[in-house]
């Protein structure tokens, strides 16, 4: 088992998976950022994992857990996952880079992007399935399929082997970072528990525990309420939104390494701040992040600079496959996060002149991005929907302001989760 090794033992098994994985891809960059830098004054290191052959970490578990599995037994010509993302795509690759065949179940529901990428990095030697509506029934597919077919399944991130090839990150981090600096803080994304468990366990007694911070989505927080038990705790609902890092259980084996950490180690950050990094990366540096790539930069945002001023940290950008047509929904997020979009139900009276009156109450820098009459609530009256973007939170309390003094009666709906998602 790998948390039974000795930190030298699993570094030094660490090491030598990475030196095979050089015939797969380079070392991910490890950059200083200079935006990030002028920002919080802290000298910010990004790991860069969006930057591999599959724009995500995946397949560093993949490339480690088949190379091991043809060092037992070079016969095994048969390979299954399932997977919906990244750990499909890695997976693609490293069965066309072995020349053995893989079998890839996806939900039907997968978008066609994904599907055709996985096809694209698997080439002649990969097989798409389509099954189920959810990935539960995909993978009890799979499941079957290895029983009977006799392939060899590989797991998305709880297994011995999977773990070894994420921490890879850790020793190019270690490998990467100046002789001279050591982090003061290290910032890990936490979905299944792969990449955090394998970097963690790779600095063990080399880095104090106290300088790890894991990050998961709000939606989905199953290693900070398993250490807040004190077992794996499987949540009863998730928020799928970050679907790189969306799970309800957390791995057996990564749970017994990253046990040793504190509840109020693990940063949970909601939805729609990750969206708000996503834009900012997007808009300043021109990275495209995935929703679980930009966790860790989102947990800086958390933080108050004088938290890490004048330090060194590194943060894990865990992957950038993106389906842009997930943009709109993304900068709607962050607007609304950031407080410069709002939505309101208005009661308008049934006069010539009302809509005027109203459009006259706007500043000169609110824009209406959405306008809909809903019905007539009396003779008299009548409900719309009104969505107004601008450039300052603040200019919201003078729109109010001005609904009160007009004798308006109005509900913000922005934050009602219920209302917004079924007129929105």
């Amino acid at each position: 088992m790998t948390e039974t090794q000795s930190p030298d033992d699993f570094r030094s098994s660490v090491d030598s998976a990475l030196d095979e994985m050089r015939e797969l891809f380079p070392a991910t960059p490890l950059q200083l950022n200079d935006h990030l830098l002028a920002r919080f004054g802290a000298r910010i290191w990004l790991k860069r994992e969006d930057l591999s052959p599959v724009r995500s970490y995946k397949i560093r578990g993949a490339f480690n857990f088949i190379r091991k599995a043809l060092l037992a037994n070079p016969q095994q010509n048969l390979f299954v996952c399932a997977s919906a993302g990244n750990h499909a795509q890695g997976f693609a690759y490293v069965c066309r880079h072995f020349g053995r065949k893989g079998v890839v179940f996806m939900p039907v529901t997968t978008p066609q992007q994904k599907i055709d990428k996985t096809r694209i990095f698997g080439g002649e030697f990969i097989e798409i399935r389509l099954t189920g509506d959810f990935f539960d029934a995909c993978y009890d597919a799979a499941r079957e399929f290895a029983a009977a077919e006799g392939a060899l399944m590989a797991p998305p991130f709880d297994h011995d082997d999977i773990i070894e090839g994420q921490a890879s990150v850790g020793a190019e981090i270690m490998a990467q970072l100046p002789k001279d600096e050591t982090p003061d803080l290290m910032v890990l994304p936490v979905g299944g528990g792969g990449l955090s468990a394998g970097t963690a366990r790779y600095f063990e007694d080399r880095l104090d525990a106290d300088r790890f911070l894991m990050v998961e989505p709000a939606g989905a927080p199953s290693l900070k309420a398993s250490l807040e038990a004190g077992h794996r705790v499987k949540l009863s609902k998730i928020d799928n939104f970050v679907d790189g890092a969306a799970v309800a259980e957390i791995g057996a084996r990564n749970f017994e390494i990253l046990r040793r950490f504190r509840p109020d180690q693990v940063m949970t950050v909601p939805e729609n701040a990750i969206c708000l990094t996503m834009t900012r990366i997007l808009n300043t540096e021109g990275i495209v992040l995935e929703p679980a790539g930009a966790l860790s930069i989102s947990a800086l945002e958390a933080l108050s600079v004088d938290e890490i001023r004048g330090k060194t940290v590194v943060a894990v950008v865990s992957g950038g496959n993106f389906d842009f047509e997930r943009l709109p929904d993304v900068k709607e997020r962050a607007m609304r996060y950031a407080g410069t979009k709002k939505y309101f139900i208005l009661r308008l009276p049934q006069r010539p002149g009302a809509l005027k009156d109203l459009l006259n109450l706007l500043g000169p820098e609110d824009d209406i991005a959405r306008f809909e009459y809903l019905k007539k609530s009396a003779r008299n009256f009548g409900s719309i929907l009104i969505g107004i973007e601008t450039r300052s939170p603040e200019n919201f309390v003078q729109l109010t302001d001005a609904f009160d003094k007009a004798g308006l009666s109005y509900e913000d709906i922005t934050d009602n989760e219920i209302i917004a998602n079924l007129i929105i």
